[in-house]
């Protein structure tokens, strides 16, 4: 038990808790918060099967590919996701941080910009998954199980980019240039970020805006396809005190 939910339980113990006009017994309430705290994900298996999507069949191919790069046996996330197993106690919190699009943790909101290493769930993935945990999280035949996806080979975007461009608040190209991606961070205070490019015609170029939960460090977003910024584009970064790089195919900073 964490420590608030200790000192909470002991508070209980000395006072009773009161439920409308009458007392619970201290022992009571320990019982009830006790069971609240220390009830464990499995619970789930007694719930009815209502889904004929399975973990072997179809949930474990999302995981093998959005998940396991860092809920792995000594990888970056607290807990592995490689096996049922694994994963079965956690179904009902997962089914949350999928809902809620706090995982896989990415932060570039849908539509401003497309990049070709974007790790988030697609809505049909997070349908399939919720779907599958209110069903009650079968496992189903283990011989339809494939191979983890392997995550070690060495990213295809490697070698994209031959310089950057520090962009903070607004820098003019003098001359044209290939955008290959964006290198930005999550400094301190900076709970947003949007980089644009106004381009000499009059248009605009929605590069990259992170908002919501991500990664803490520096990321890398390499676009789908390269794009060619002509002499004369702004590049645009806000807010006031935010900054990215612009990933080139020149060695020009």
């Amino acid at each position: 038990m964490n420590p608030r939910g200790l000192r909470i339980a002991v508070e209980f113990e000395a006072r009773g808790l009161r439920l409308g006009r009458r007392w619970v017994p201290g022992t009571a309430a320990i019982a009830v918060l006790a069971a609240a705290v220390w009830t464990p994900g499995p619970v789930l298996g007694h719930e009815a099967i209502t889904t004929e999507l399975t973990w072997t069949r179809n949930v474990s191919r999302i995981f093998s590919i959005r998940c396991v790069r860092c809920h792995r046996p000594g990888g970056e996330a607290p807990m592995p996701l490689t096996t049922y197993a694994e994963v079965r106690p956690w179904a009902k919190a997962i089914k949350h941080q999928v809902l809620t699009k706090r995982m896989p943790p990415w932060g570039a909101v849908k539509g401003f910009g497309t990049f070709r290493n974007d790790p988030s769930l697609s809505l049909p993935e997070i349908a399939l998954i919720s779907s599958w945990v209110e069903g009650g999280a079968p496992e189903g035949d283990p011989k339809y199980l494939e191979p983890l996806h392997d995550h070690s080979a060495r990213p295809v975007e490697s070698g994209l980019a031959a310089g950057r461009r520090t962009v903070r608040g607004t820098l003019r190209l003098e001359r044209a240039i290939v955008a290959v991606g964006v290198r930005a961070g999550s400094g301190p205070g900076l709970s947003w970020l949007q980089l644009t490019a106004h381009l000499p015609d009059g248009g605009v170029e929605h590069l990259l805006w992170l908002s919501g939960p991500r990664p803490s460090g520096t990321q890398e977003f390499w676009f789908r396809k390269p794009l060619d910024l002509p002499g004369g584009t702004r590049l645009v970064c806000t807010p006031a005190g935010a900054a990215a790089d612009l990933l080139v195919q020149d060695s020009v900073r």
